[in-house]
């Protein structure tokens, strides 16, 4: 995983608060950190996903989510 986008998982798994305000206005957060376009497509998809999962699971389901794509 790069290392833009480590910390930017780094961040979601410790700041709740982050992941909240990430949700709500992704492109300024994005813009803060270092990643390729098809990290960032990524990340949005990530983000979508989290529309749907309970909010105590969602720093989590981030993670995983982008572990998932930036694997495969």
């Amino acid at each position: 995983m790069a290392q833009g986008l480590k910390e930017l998982v780094g961040r979601v798994l410790l700041d709740p608060e982050f992941l909240a305000e990430f949700q709500r206005a992704p492109e300024p957060v994005l813009a803060q950190y270092e990643l390729n376009d098809d990290e960032r497509a990524k990340v949005r998809q990530a983000l979508a996903r989290l529309a749907s999962t309970p909010s105590h699971e969602r720093r989590h389901a981030f993670r995983n989510a982008l572990i998932r794509r930036v694997a495969t």
